[in-house]
């Protein structure tokens, strides 16, 4: 008797995306084998590499060994990150089924095709990225937080200037990584020339809940944003009284130093 289609081994393939950096700049020149410009992507051994500017990498289909020499040569340019972010994910093809991520866990696609390569990629590299994102906004937060606690308890910010100016720059630098680099709700330009995979990259897009992680590092940003402004402006306005308590105590002086120089 032969076995259920349930029981039917099928080849799985391996998707790995990797944040291996800020940015990441590659050349591009001598590739015989590239499919896709944005994002970059060429076809790589019985696989494929996508190479996203903001640092990730994706890679399908190959074996471990042939990941680790990618890696090693795509991420030459990128500034290492301390703290690597990753995503791995196994998929199936499965072309009788619906596209998408089955109850196991696997992702069943019809075929392995580029279209399918750069919707899968495309979420993939926002993934990875976000977490890295809310890692460090997290990290922030935790900054922020005691000079927060200081100024609703004492009535005034720190006393620590150097410490409140890198908190300050921590939040413009937190803001400056994530404005811009990823755009989140964009959907990947192939869509336009495969809009029936618009599906697909919507079970995508939910499963890894893209747009909400997105809208939230935003809302974020915005608190960091309103923090760090009203740490400088209470750090302006500490400084305008102490130049004003300066000035009286200069006029004082003055006054004092005059009235003697008339008694004598």
């Amino acid at each position: 008797m032969p076995p259920p289609p349930a029981a039917i081994d099928r080849p799985r393939i391996s998707a790995h995306a990797v944040l291996v950096g800020d940015r990441l700049t590659i050349d591009r020149t001598g590739r015989p084998d590239v499919v896709s410009t944005a994002p970059f992507c060429l076809r790589l051994h019985d696989g494929y590499v996508a190479v996203f500017r903001y640092g990730a990498i994706v890679l399908i289909g190959l074996t471990p060994d042939e990941e680790k020499a990618a890696l090693a040569e795509f991420s030459g340019s990128a500034s290492r990150n301390t703290v690597i972010e990753e995503e791995r994910l196994a998929l199936e093809l499965r072309p009788d089924q619906d596209e998408g991520l089955s109850a196991a866990g696997l992702l069943q696609i019809k075929e392995l095709s580029v279209a399918h390569v750069l919707v899968l990629a495309d979420v993939l590299a926002k993934s990875v990225a976000l977490a890295r994102y809310e890692r460090e906004l997290a990290a922030v937060f935790d900054t922020i937080e005691p000079a927060a606690t200081t100024l609703a308890v004492r009535g005034r910010i720190p006393k620590n200037r150097k410490a409140l100016l890198q908190l300050i720059g921590a939040a413009l630098l937190a803001q400056h990584r994530v404005s811009g680099r990823i755009a989140f709700a964009e959907k990947p330009d192939i869509l336009w020339e495969h809009p029936e995979l618009e599906r697909f990259y919507a079970r995508l897009e939910d499963e890894y809940e893209i747009i909400e992680r997105g809208t939230l590092l935003g809302g974020k940003m915005t608190v960091i944003g309103s923090a760090a402004e009203t740490f400088t402006d209470l750090m302006d306005t500490a400084r305008s009284a102490r130049l004003e308590l300066l000035i009286v105590l200069l006029i004082v002086a003055e006054l004092i130093i005059g009235a003697v120089t008339l008694v004598r």
